[in-house]
């Protein structure tokens, strides 16, 4: 016989209605831990890598737009490191074309849809140059696939780079002048004798694509100074040229006059 049971009606479910299942949620930066307490090897490695940030700030322009730019910094990439605690912090990286005017404590990719570092440095020292070559080296370029990454040594006693082509780092060779170029960042790599946190040491800088060296505010303004004074310096001479060419016209004149009053017998 034909079933009597009346047809259920549709039930017309909003999204919030749904029994969804509780959804474990990554934690945030500011749940994530963002200081070991270990400090850098020597103060020739914390300087240098305040050295190398403050040049690209230098080199675009003095403030953080589009770009981002950590130091000493861990680097979270996966909800299985977080829980393992396997701290990760580069001791130079950049991120372009991000929000730099966001303030953070640690770089946490999947709070970055999901950027990794575009250019990455370590400062080597005898307890960590093993990892930096070879397993910070492998993570970079199978996980992070960071477009270009450098060793740098005390003194920059060796500049290494490799950049990231056809799925994994290939040498960046050196110029004659030991150089690295980073078409990532569209600058030269070099070491650099001088003074900087009142030390003289060599440092790694930046250099333009002419090879000229990308100045810090402080540089900058001595240049501007110095400059400015070489012109004062050469505007003085030039009007004093000008008057001793005046001087010696006015006497030249002088003489002739004399002269042409002595062929006229106008002397008294």
């Amino acid at each position: 016989m034909p079933s009597t049971t009346p047809p259920v009606e549709p039930v017309n479910r909003t999204v919030n209605d749904q029994p969804w299942p509780e959804i474990e949620l990554p934690p945030t930066q500011d749940e994530l831990p963002y200081d070991d307490g270990d400090k850098m090897e020597s103060p020739w490695h914390a300087d240098n890598a305040t050295l190398i940030k403050a040049s690209y700030i230098a080199f675009r322009g003095g403030y953080l737009t589009d770009f981002y730019v950590g130091a000493n910094m861990f680097v979270y990439f996966s909800m299985q490191q977080a829980r393992n605690q396997d701290y990760r912090g580069p001791d130079v990286f950049i991120v372009k074309n991000v929000d730099g005017k966001r303030e953070r404590l640690s770089w946490v990719v999947w709070d970055e849809d999901g950027r990794y570092p575009d250019v990455i440095f370590e400062l080597l020292s005898p307890s960590t140059q093993q990892i930096d070559l070879d397993e910070k080296k492998q993570l970079y370029a199978t996980t992070f696939r960071t477009g270009e990454y450098f060793c740098i040594a005390p003194q920059v006693e060796r500049l290494i780079g490799w950049r990231f082509e056809r799925r994994t780092y290939v040498p960046i060779e050196p110029d004659t002048r030991g150089r690295l170029w980073s078409e990532e960042l569209g600058l030269w790599l070099g070491p650099w004798r001088g003074t900087f946190m009142g030390r003289e040491d060599t440092w790694l800088r930046f250099y333009h694509s002419d090879g000229s060296l990308v100045l810090l505010p402080d540089e900058a303004e001595r240049r501007r100074a110095e400059n400015e004074q070489q012109r004062a310096e050469a505007e003085r001479r030039r009007a004093e040229a000008e008057h001793r060419r005046a001087n010696d016209l006015a006497a030249r004149m002088a003489e002739m006059e004399a002269e042409l009053k002595r062929l006229r017998g106008e002397e008294t």
